[in-house]
């Protein structure tokens, strides 16, 4: 680091004082510096290099990467490269791209999977992105566990049918939710030309064998004459049975003929959630909006909670933890910043942009900031009943002004300022 800092010293000072060299032969000496390029890079080392995906901080710290690195992603990441001073200790990684996930493609669609092999933080919870074309089906199935969705774009038509032989066949538009509890049978179809959705599963290690059965899978591995006999058809009728699982197949978009002879999964016992209808809660403290779905309003969702939150440019979703259940995220649109304290001093900061996804340990404090130029979307996801956030400010308001003052040093009078209603967002 010093060997390069005087070479960069003597090369800026080149540039920046009148040339005394020897002339080179038929050429004139210049009477000023020629090279802005060199005093430029003198004037910048003065200050931090993060945002130029460099590790140096501008206070004598840090030197420039000089061996291999990705630099698209440390331009990503300047909190990677230790721009937040007061990050401490070792923290996991807490953060996954899909773009790093691996994507299946299929007859009809694709989908990338984000799995507790990829974020071993994440242990409640397991995504996928899915894209199904028109018509495309993702098969008939069930899961030993809980299935969440939410459209971000394009139309869906999902089916299920429960226990009781209660169905329901709804379509949702951008913005809408569905749940399927553990166990049971249900479908989906995509209906535009293109359509695109979040699966979210209470489980991270989703892919463990025995998590999803799909019907053509387990057909292929039944023998014909039970099936025939099961289903009360002729074995004759089998013949074009799939022997291998499509898992999403090539269909047209046909009329809806289904009937409710043992009744209608609505009401209170929907599968379903027009989120896209609902217009959430205008954060007291500004800047943003916050949908809260979760077994209060939409009570299926016995298992995963939700929130559908929205940050104007530079607007703070405030500090506060969840003492319920981790809290895993999709980033659905912007850029943000995220600093998750985990406890006895140890702190990471995080940069996150759209299509990343994240989780917060169990009890773990924390912000979310937008960092863009334009709306960030973000979907918090609980293993839960409900969404349960306390908040920062509201503990400290609550608590005897003398008690906060002598804690963190302030004065009493600044204490007493503090808002006593849960802010959620600040502009």
């Amino acid at each position: 680091m010093r060997s390069y800092s005087i070479l960069a010293s003597a090369l800026a000072l080149c540039a920046l004082d009148s040339v005394v060299a020897t002339p080179i032969a038929g050429k004139s000496l210049p009477s000023k510096p020629t090279s802005k390029h060199l005093r430029y890079e003198h004037v910048k080392r003065d200050g931090p290099q993060f945002a130029n995906g460099q590790p140096i901080d501008g206070k004598g710290k840090g030197a420039p990467l000089l061996g291999g690195t990705n630099k698209a992603l440390d331009l990503q990441n300047p909190d990677n490269l230790g721009q937040q001073s007061t990050d401490n200790g070792n923290v996991a990684n807490l953060k996954w791209s899909f773009s790093d996930s691996k994507t299946r493609l299929l007859n009809g669609g694709w989908v990338r999977e984000q799995l507790i092999t990829d974020l071993p933080a994440s242990g409640d919870i397991a995504a996928a992105q899915q894209h199904l074309t028109r018509g495309s089906i993702r098969e008939l199935h069930w899961h030993r566990v809980a299935e969440w969705g939410y459209v971000y774009s394009g139309r869906v038509a999902v089916g299920v049918v429960d226990e009781h032989g209660r169905n329901q066949y709804s379509i949702l538009n951008v913005g809408d939710i569905w749940y399927f509890p553990k166990g049971e049978a249900h479908v989906i179809q995509g209906l535009d030309d293109q359509n695109e959705y979040l699966l979210v599963f209470d489980e991270g290690n989703f892919e463990a064998p025995g998590t999803t059965f799909n019907v053509d899978d387990w057909l292929a591995h039944t023998p014909k004459r039970i099936i025939a006999k099961s289903l009360g058809i002729d074995e004759s009728l089998l013949g074009t049975l799939p022997t291998t699982n499509p898992y999403i197949l090539n269909a047209t978009v046909a009329g809806n003929d289904i009937a409710h002879p043992f009744g209608e999964l609505s009401g209170n016992a929907s599968y379903v959630y027009y989120a896209s209808k609902d217009a959430g809660i205008t954060a007291p403290g500004g800047g943003g909006n916050i949908k809260i779905v979760d077994s209060n309003n939409f009570p299926a969702a016995k298992t995963i909670a939700s929130t559908i939150t929205t940050l104007k440019p530079g607007a703070l979703r405030e500090l506060h933890w969840h003492p319920n259940a981790e809290e895993w995220l999709y980033f659905l649109t912007g850029t943000a910043r995220a600093t998750a304290f985990v406890g006895n001093t140890n702190a990471r900061t995080f940069d996150f942009s759209a299509g990343d996804t994240a989780v917060f340990p169990d009890n773990s404090g924390h912000y979310i900031e937008n960092t863009s130029n334009e709306t960030l979307q973000f979907i918090e996801i609980y293993k839960s009943d409900r969404v349960v956030d306390i908040s920062l400010t509201q503990w400290l308001a609550l608590t005897p002004s003398s008690i906060v003052a002598s804690v963190l040093k302030v004065p009493e009078s600044v204490v007493k300022t503090l808002k006593k209603e849960k802010q959620l967002i600040i502009a």
